[in-house]
């Protein structure tokens, strides 16, 4: 029982929630949530349902700090409130479910007219993790709102089955980039040359950030088939997709890369040319060692640091 349990019931402070007066039923919702008690589950709920929206976006917001189905049951009411201000601040609740049965109450709402509600849906049924949204997952990522479809490869992605690769590979492929960029992220957790070579793919995309993610997908997947498709992404005009790039042929210990990554040790970017030393030092070659021993004193201390290491590691093999 908590400090303030102990000078009041929950039931007690409740009965401030008839108050005609919609500031005084808001402070209580307050007062109610800060019990921290399963006791202030129904009231919180009943709140939910109030005539004035900032007393429902109070119990939106205070419903997050608790888990049950009737507590997705509320939520689920609220984020269908026609009030935004009330809707988002369930759809933020949601997303704090952890209570694997309160998919129950979410996925009757996964075809909504809504697709704010929808994403809503989707974003909280990602975080349970639960076997049963895989099917209405899949089935959105043909959603004509792209927002859906990025929470509908959150769902597949968290769940990390084999038996969804080829619907992430087609997700990798979608005409949003910001559903490409949530589908080659997923696809690290496969680790295998299918999903080494969607990943591999995603490395010509039309958007930076889903290229970038594509060289980090391959270095999470470390499937060494890649690296050739890796070495060709040191030449990107985005500085962040080398960057990835290079970290990727580090992971990939990718001996024939060595040759372009010395290159970049002369790189204008502090931060590639110490990319560029970590990844030789990575891989491990020792044809690698007089050119890092020429960058030793670079202008830059975070980069002669990591030339020291790369040096160091080289020498211990």
């Amino acid at each position: 029982m908590s400090a303030f349990e102990s000078f009041s019931d929950v039931a007690e402070i409740a009965e401030n929630l008839r108050s005609p007066d919609a500031s005084v039923r808001r402070l209580t919702v307050i007062e109610i949530a800060e019990t921290a008690s399963d006791e202030a589950v129904p009231h919180l709920v009943a709140a939910i349902s109030d005539t004035a929206p900032e007393v429902r976006l109070q119990a939106a917001r205070a419903l997050g700090e608790f888990d049950g189905l009737s507590v997705a049951q509320a939520l689920v009411r609220g984020v269908t409130d026609a009030d935004r201000d009330v809707a988002s601040a369930a759809a933020e609740s949601l997303a704090e479910l952890r209570d694997t049965a309160a998919d129950a109450a979410l996925l009757p709402l996964v075809s909504h007219q809504s697709a704010f509600v929808r994403e809503a849906i989707f974003r909280a049924l990602k975080e349970l993790r639960s076997a049963i949204a895989l099917g209405p997952a899949i089935s959105a990522l043909q959603d004509a709102d792209a927002a859906v479809r990025v929470q509908a490869v959150g769902v597949i992605a968290y769940l990390k089955s084999n038996e969804t690769l080829p619907s992430l590979i087609s997700a990798a492929r979608d005409a949003d980039a910001q559903v490409r960029l949530a589908a080659v992220n997923a696809l690290s957790f496969a680790r295998n040359a299918v999903a080494a070579q969607a990943a591999s793919a995603a490395l010509a995309d039309d958007a930076w950030q889903v290229r970038a993610a594509a060289a980090e997908t391959l270095g999470r997947i470390g499937e060494t088939s890649a690296a050739a498709a890796v070495r060709g992404a040191l030449g990107d005009t985005f500085w962040q997709v080398r960057q990835k790039a290079l970290q990727c042929l580090g992971k990939l210990k990718a001996r024939d890369a060595v040759p372009a990554i010395l290159g970049i040790l002369d790189d204008p970017l502090p931060s590639l040319r110490k990319e560029a030393a970590a990844a030789l030092g990575d891989i491990g070659d020792i044809s690698a060692q007089a050119s890092l021993a020429a960058h030793a004193a670079d202008p830059d201390p975070d980069v002669r640091k990591t030339v020291a290491w790369a040096l160091g590691r080289l020498l211990e093999r």
